[in-house]
């Protein structure tokens, strides 16, 4: 099949590429020259988990290509996909601009039957304005359809490759079997294609990002109780984990969700929520409790420094807002590193791969290291945000010598107590007791 994706932005690529690998022909498509031109060039501009060598392979068997013009991109196209951003207004609204724009272009490029899916997540009511809009100009038959991405940064390509379910809202027979046929190969081990109304299809997207957000959320809260009643989160979390209601995942406490989807997806459902008279009290605490747990480290910091930061050297392990991706929006690090700044702190930072994109935000106002450990040679304190492998089992032997202080501050709980206490470091975690 025939394939075009407006927009190459971290869920755009990873569809485009994905569709390209089942077999079909895929053009993507994007205003962004320089980045057309980084992909036409074989260079990939999102880091993800597999994605590259998909990328390759799929432009080197001539599947996957790339193009500014929308005219061409969609030439022949059955299906296109609208893969663009939605970015919160200042009113906590998703801002429809960029989608609105192109399904305006698209009215009069259609010569045959189009079946025009919503890829981005976008409010409940989205799929007609983009059908009002394109129908305008449109002198064929079409359909819009509403197919939210349910993919997880890091592991993207398997999400999408095998996906635990697929959404789709569309009343329309026609598009319920070009959409049947398209995702096929995608569903052969039994995993169900849903098929509902477009305004139901859209509130499921936000409302699986709302629920996750809710549990993370509640766990923190947990967490923070845990600290003043001297339980461990630790144990919590495993003890009800186990019950099948409620399930292993999104249960462990940190300093806060960050990211593309959480913050804006909660946000604008908030929106969505206002703008139909209803106040959704759970998302206003979810919201309210995320906004300050991502820089609950901080009084602890201050406190252990007599709050006297100034001139002191943190090293940060983490700066992307979850491992497996460079990925650094609404990113706690940011939030703890403005607040570490405008203490007096100098602040050495370590990422393995999202060091460029903070550099890009904020250039030298920190300093960034070559590895995990020159980030805490001769610093006061180690700060960990982001929890990826390589520091859940660091040579604590050589951290021993390079840290002016044995001190950690563990925004993700990577270690366990006892081991902090037999190591001799002064440990404070999330949701349980600090080790001194």
């Amino acid at each position: 099949m025939k394939i075009a994706v407006v927009g190459t932005g971290y869920v755009g690529l990873v569809t485009g590429t994905c569709f390209a690998e089942t077999g079909n022909y895929v053009t993507c498509v994007d205003i962004n020259e320089a980045k057309i031109k980084q992909m036409q060039n074989g260079i990939v501009p999102i880091y993800e988990p597999g994605l590259e060598d998909m990328f390759h392979r799929n432009v080197n068997e001539g599947r996957l290509n790339f193009t500014t013009s929308l005219v061409d991109g969609i030439a022949g196209a059955k299906v296109i996909f609208l893969a663009l951003p939605t970015p919160p207004g200042e009113d906590g609204s998703a801002d429809l601009k960029y989608i609105l724009q192109v399904a305006n272009d698209l009215g009069p490029l259609l010569t045959e039957y189009t079946v025009i899916i919503d890829k981005s997540t976008v409010p409940v009511g989205t799929s007609e304005l983009v059908h009002a809009a394109i129908a305008k100009n449109a002198q064929v038959d079409f359909d819009v359809v509403s197919n939210p991405e349910f993919l997880r940064e890091g592991v993207a390509v398997e999400d999408f490759m095998k996906p635990d379910r697929v959404v789709i809202g569309t009343e329309s027979d026609r598009a319920k079997d070009v959409m049947t046929k398209l995702y096929a190969p995608l569903v052969r081990q039994g995993n169900p294609i849903i098929f509902m109304d477009e305004r139901s299809a859209e509130m499921t997207k936000y409302a699986a990002n709302a629920f996750l957000a809710t549990k993370i959320t509640f766990m923190n809260e947990i967490a923070n109780l845990c600290e003043k009643v001297g339980a461990n989160v630790d144990d919590i979390r495993r003890g009800i984990g186990t019950d099948s209601r409620i399930g292993k995942r999104f249960l462990f406490a940190g300093i806060g969700y960050g990211g593309s989807c959480f913050p804006k997806d909660v946000q604008a459902l908030a929106k969505t929520s206002e703008d139909n008279a209803y106040q959704f009290h759970i998302l206003d605490s979810v919201m309210r409790v995320n906004e300050l747990q991502k820089t609950k480290l901080m009084p602890l910091i201050e406190s252990h420094f007599n709050n006297d930061l100034a001139g002191k050297t943190i090293g940060i392990w983490g700066l992307a807002f979850k491992p497996y991706t460079d990925d650094i929006r609404e990113a706690p690090a940011l939030y703890n590193i403005e607040a570490l700044l405008a203490l007096g702190c100098k602040v050495r930072v370590y990422d393995p791969e999202a060091m460029k994109n903070v550099k890009e935000l904020l250039g030298d106002v920190v300093e960034y290291s070559k590895n995990p450990y020159d980030a805490i040679e001769g610093a006061d304190a180690l700060m960990i945000v982001t929890e990826w492998p390589q520091f859940r089992t660091p040579d604590f032997e050589r951290m021993d010598t390079l840290l002016k202080n044995k001190v950690i501050f563990d925004g993700r709980n990577l270690y366990e107590l006892p081991q902090m206490q037999e190591l001799g470091y002064t440990y404070y975690s999330v949701g349980r007791k600090f080790v001194i």
